[in-house]
């Protein structure tokens, strides 16, 4: 029987697994429900199972028959602290959601050891299986990288695979090489004057006029002293200043996202919000405290893996499900903290419901975002398949190599 056959027989289980992680998600790097269902789910598979120290990760090693390397399949854990307003049967009541598909993440996960469990004999190698919290935001990659999950089998993988649901065409399969999704990054900007009466702004030192200026000429930095071919997105999410209508603060502050694709353009707009804040600020007679904090690095598939990647998932559903993506998501992902040492790919699943228009579809963080969890089966197979594959690939490649033949 087929991977894909397999898969489709797991449907129903991971259906049921996915709607009762969606009505009880939990957010950042504390899961304690989230793992206890992880545990349990991986009860009685021959997997070398262990749980996070700082976080509630879970890691599980499978040990193929045959002797060979190590494969990475990642899935994340946490929700968001959205209010759900699908109106689905199973929707969260807790406050939080699964507004990002790490839901289908988890049960397509554990559908992939399963698969794989099933073929340990036959498996030239091994496969770490990493469920991952604090995604949204937290770095929880990096917590699992700190506490040692690259050396979960005794050696570093040869590769590494994550697919991430967002809503479109339902069973595509998108990826694309290079830069896939973007780093994310933290502004904030304090502008410090004097305070004073709001009926007297000449005898007071004004921040707020200053921080305004500064917000309107950071959108204006972007579009000017940035190329459209090398993008950066800055969006101003936060501002704060005084609690009283007729007092001038002493203070007054902002809060961004910045959003980069390449390191040259990280370094250039930290030095080029500093200096236009602190420029700006001074022309107010007032100062500016700049923090500039990078939280995520750019999501850079390698070519030679997403292009393998991209011709397994072909032969495996067709070549018309899998579609080249032709720009990065200007979102963000800690899935490059692993990228950043083993070559690999995030790759995107489409998996909008029957009756909603990809076209016009809530996306991903919405409250009212859907995923339909028809696509589990496959999303289960896709991962199985590349981990197996590439294991049989590179069996192969050593094979050859070492016989010393042409």
């Amino acid at each position: 029987m087929t991977m894909h056959e397999d898969a489709q027989r797991l449907q129903g289980d991971l259906v049921r697994l996915r709607r009762e992680l969606h009505q009880t998600p939990e957010v950042g790097l504390d899961l304690p429900r989230t793992q206890a269902i992880v545990l349990r789910e991986l009860e009685g598979l021959p997997l070398e199972v262990t749980t996070g120290t700082t976080t509630t990760s879970v890691v599980a090693v499978l040990r193929g028959g045959r002797p060979g390397p190590t494969v990475l399949l990642r899935g994340d854990m946490d929700g968001l602290p959205v209010d759900e307003a699908t109106g689905l049967e199973y929707a969260a009541t807790t406050g939080t959601m699964h507004a990002c598909g790490h839901d289908l993440h988890i049960a397509g996960l554990v559908g992939a050891a399963r698969l794989l469990c099933a073929r340990q004999e036959e498996l030239p190698g091994n496969v770490v299986f990493m469920f991952q919290p604090g995604e949204e935001g937290y770095g929880g990659a990096k917590y699992m990288l700190d506490e040692g999950l690259l050396m979960a089998s005794g050696e570093k993988p040869v590769a590494a695979y994550a697919i991430h649901v967002f809503p479109g065409v339902p069973g595509q399969f998108e990826l694309r090489s290079g830069s896939t999704m973007a780093g994310s990054n933290r502004l904030e900007i304090t502008v410090v004057g004097r305070g004073g009466h709001g009926s007297q702004p000449h005898t007071a030192v004004d921040p707020v006029t200053a921080l305004l200026g500064i917000g309107s000429q950071l959108h204006a930095m972007i579009t000017r002293r940035f190329s459209v071919f090398d993008p950066v997105v800055l969006t101003i999410t936060q501002l704060a200043a005084g609690e009283a209508v007729n007092v001038i603060p002493e203070r007054a502050s902002l809060g961004a996202t910045v959003r980069t694709l390449s390191h040259e353009s990280l370094e250039r707009v930290q030095e080029e919000s500093r200096s236009l804040a602190e420029g700006i600020a001074a022309a107010h007679g007032c100062t500016a405290e700049v923090e500039f904090v990078v939280q995520y690095p750019v999501t850079v598939n390698d070519e030679a893996e997403a292009q393998w990647a991209g011709e397994q998932l072909r032969a495996a559903f067709g070549a018309e499900r899998v579609v080249d993506a032709a720009d990065p998501l200007m979102g963000s992902e800690d899935f490059s903290f692993v990228l950043e040492q083993v070559p690999g790919a995030m790759i995107f699943l489409h998996t909008s419901p029957p009756g909603v228009d990809p076209e016009t579809a809530a996306m991903n963080h919405s409250s009212t975002v859907l995923f339909d969890d028809a696509v589990l089966g496959d999303q289960a197979a896709a991962l199985a398949l590349l981990a197996q594959q590439r294991l049989e690939r590179e069996v192969g490649a050593a094979g050859d190599g070492g016989a010393g033949g042409p």
